[in-house]
């Protein structure tokens, strides 16, 4: 009688986990390249370039599996990603630069004022080298006085007259090559801040649509309050 009642649970348990391994397993499926739809209990080979559905016991979708990729199409897709990714840091970045640029020049005044400074900055260096040249000018002059007491004969002038006129030259021509260049940084400011004013008029006007009362008033307010 005991061996009898042992024999029935481990039939009941054997039927149960059957039952339960059967209910519990899925289903895969799909239309394979020649139309035929397919069913199987694992993922299906033939479906492999192509989607597969897991389904569960009770026909309900589980999830979708995609296509296996190739070595190729897989590095095809990483390069898509990474791009993907690279390109939206840029316009988080870019947003970044415009909230700065903003906060930095709220209004046009805000801008032409510090354009007006930096060339200020420049045309102060300018004239200091101008006065520093005219200064070497001046020093040149007395040196060809002296030169006229040798007749300009180069071969009577002393070293150190010598020296002192080619430093005088050289001091010269820094100072022209200094001015030049500071004329082209005055070109390069205008330019940046030409091409920040373009930027900036189109975020002006942005914030000007966000912030005018028509917008706000577009805009959904609070609920009624609750009683």
């Amino acid at each position: 009688m005991r061996g009898s009642t042992g024999r029935k649970i481990a039939v009941g348990l054997l039927f149960g986990g059957l039952f339960a391994q059967a209910f519990a397993q899925s289903i895969y499926t799909c239309i394979d390249a020649k139309g035929r739809r397919l069913t199987a209990d694992r993922p299906i080979p033939e479906c492999s370039d192509r989607e597969q559905r897991e389904l569960s016991s009770t026909g309900m979708v589980k999830r979708k599996i995609g296509p296996i990729l190739t070595a190729e199409e897989r590095a095809a897709e990483d390069e898509k990603a990474r791009k993907a990714i690279e390109e939206k840091n840029r316009l988080e970045e870019e947003r970044k630069r415009e909230r700065a640029l903003l906060m930095r020049y709220p209004n046009k005044a805000a801008h032409e004022k510090e354009r007006q400074l930096a060339l200020a900055a420049v045309d102060d260096a300018i004239a200091l080298a101008r006065k520093n040249s005219e200064t070497l000018l001046a020093q040149r002059k007395r040196f060809e006085l002296d030169l006229e007491f040798y007749q300009s004969d180069m071969s009577k002038v002393p070293p150190q007259l010598k020296r002192q006129i080619d430093e005088n030259e050289q001091h010269i021509e820094a100072q022209k090559r200094f001015v030049a260049t500071q004329d082209g940084e005055k070109k390069r400011i205008n330019a940046r801040f030409d091409e920040e004013l373009m930027k900036l008029k189109q975020l002006w006007a942005q914030r000007a649509i966000v912030t005018s009362p028509a917008t706000a008033a577009a805009m959904p307010g609070p609920g009624p309050a609750k009683p």
